[in-house]
């Protein structure tokens, strides 16, 4: 049983906030991501860690080593070499997609921020306090995209099924076990951290498309994937080594 923190009305507020950036984050990107390729799309998404960077420094006044700032360079190059491919979009489409790295950014300190800073919020009461609020803003947004609609008409031309509903309950399931590890690893390990896991996430999930599925690569596909794993590896090997130095003081 989650023992949920006595907040104050500026602190729901903070909350709620949270909870519209949460909800806004995957409807840009998925909006975005109809107007950009593939490739453009996750390159851009690549840039996350470095976006964090200038919110930490913009905001907090936090400042990295060399090594950290040097150590983003392979990570972005490697994601670009890794999903390469036809690069195309409209204007509207960039300009989206670069909102949603923003928000991204954004989103993910925001998240470490809820964790670690004054209210020190548990991953579950995150959880339990955002995904309700989440979960009318989703609906009412669906509602104004004539989503619920079509999913009515779905409905009454009987295109549901029990195995879909098993997916569905299965989707949900997944989505909550993910955001579960996502913010408790945002706490433990740092913001800066996630992103630079998400780039490494592009080129884990191309390894596995090829394993799964048999996606075709090409050699400078796979080169860009092991740029991005020596890159998130040159990455931790700083971070421990800084935690190391600081420990030692």
């Amino acid at each position: 049983m989650v023992k949920l923190t006595a907040l104050s009305t500026r602190e729901n507020l903070i909350l709620l906030a949270f909870s519209v950036l949460f909800t806004v984050n995957i409807a840009i990107s998925n909006v975005s991501l109809a107007m950009v390729s593939v490739p453009l799309h996750q390159i851009m998404r690549s840039t996350c860690p470095v976006v964090t960077i200038l919110i930490y420094r913009t905001l907090y006044n936090r400042s990295y080593s060399t090594p950290t700032y040097l150590s983003m360079i392979p990570l972005i190059f490697g994601v670009g070499l890794a999903t390469a491919g036809d690069y195309y979009c409209t204007l509207i489409g960039f300009l989206l997609t670069a909102l949603g790295v923003i928000l991204a950014a954004v989103k993910t300190v925001a998240t470490n921020r809820l964790m670690t800073g004054s209210l020190a919020l548990s991953a579950m009461e995150v959880l339990l306090r955002m995904s309700p609020l989440a979960a009318v803003q989703c609906v009412l947004y669906a509602f104004i995209t004539g989503e619920v609609r079509e999913f009515h008409l779905a409905y009454q031309q009987g295109q549901f099924s029990g195995s879909f509903g098993m997916a569905l309950l299965a989707n949900a399931v997944i989505a909550f076990s993910l955001n579960m590890v996502s913010f408790q690893a945002n706490k433990l390990a740092g913001a800066l951290t996630m992103t630079v896991a998400g780039n490494v996430k592009q080129a884990l999930t191309i390894a596995l498309g090829i394993v799964l599925f048999n996606v075709q690569t090409g050699m400078m596909n796979a080169v860009g994937m092991l740029i991005t794993l020596a890159g998130a590896a040159w990455y931790s090997k700083i971070e421990l080594d800084n935690k190391r130095a600081k420990g030692a003081r």
